[in-house]
């Protein structure tokens, strides 16, 4: 298994203000192999070279050998990200304590670009076209006002001696958390399969999109047959 600091450079900016960062890797397409070698013995022989068997185990839904491989990450995201992030519930997550810590002043503000009306057509997504620039601007000027009365109030609360795990409460989901999260290749293969889709939300597609460029050199055949 690499060493946390042999991953450190491996991190990709994400949003405004976020970022994932590969910390360890267990595995690749030869542990893929050696897996599915050992569970179907002979069966295996006539699909005799790995990028074939791999494209064999995605495409029969032989999806155990890719258990056998593991990432690490470390994300820093927005808490309605962190959300939508926590249904897939099949990874190991450790998240950053707001009763144990302050939260930090940092929070996400969408780009203007993305600043957009409701979709007609997708009921829980946004329209293809941006709000004209000078209405968006003023939608983000409402935000980071929001966002900073919220938190200067929060400072408040803690200079009172009130306990973190009360007064983070009225925090909006726009602030920004930590966490590490491990997970095997099946179900990161289906996590990709779902966020980095058109349908999903943008926020998750950016860290999802940065995910899948983070394993691509470990595990390159199977990435190519996923």
């Amino acid at each position: 298994m690499a060493s946390e600091a042999e991953h450190a450079e491996k991190m990709i900016p994400c949003l405004d203000k976020g970022f994932v960062r590969l910390v360890d890797v267990m595995g690749d397409d030869a542990a893929i192999v050696q897996a599915a070698r050992v569970s179907y013995g002979s069966g295996t022989k006539k699909v005799h070279e790995d990028r074939g068997l791999i494209r064999y185990l995605l495409r029969h839904m032989h999806t155990t050998p890719f258990e056998m491989v593991e990432f690490k990450f470390h994300i820093k995201l927005p808490i309605f990200v962190a959300r939508q992030w926590i249904r897939h519930r099949t990874a190991n997550v450790n998240e950053y304590s707001g009763r144990y810590s302050e939260m930090k002043d940092e929070f996400y503000v969408p780009a203007i670009d993305q600043v957009r009306a409701q979709s007609v057509s997708n009921k829980q997504g946004r329209a293809d076209e941006a709000f004209p620039v000078d209405e968006a601007e003023r939608i983000i000027a409402m935000m980071e006002s929001s966002q900073q009365q919220a938190y200067a109030e929060y400072q408040q609360m803690l200079s009172q001696d009130l306990a973190r795990e009360i007064a983070r409460i009225n925090l909006p989901v726009s602030n920004y958390t930590e966490w590490y999260w491990k997970i095997d290749l099946h179900n990161l293969f289906h996590f990709l399969r779902l966020r980095i889709d058109a349908h999903a939300q943008y926020e998750i597609r950016v860290y999802a999109q940065a995910m899948a460029d983070l394993l691509k050199p470990y595990v390159p055949m199977a990435f190519d047959a996923f």
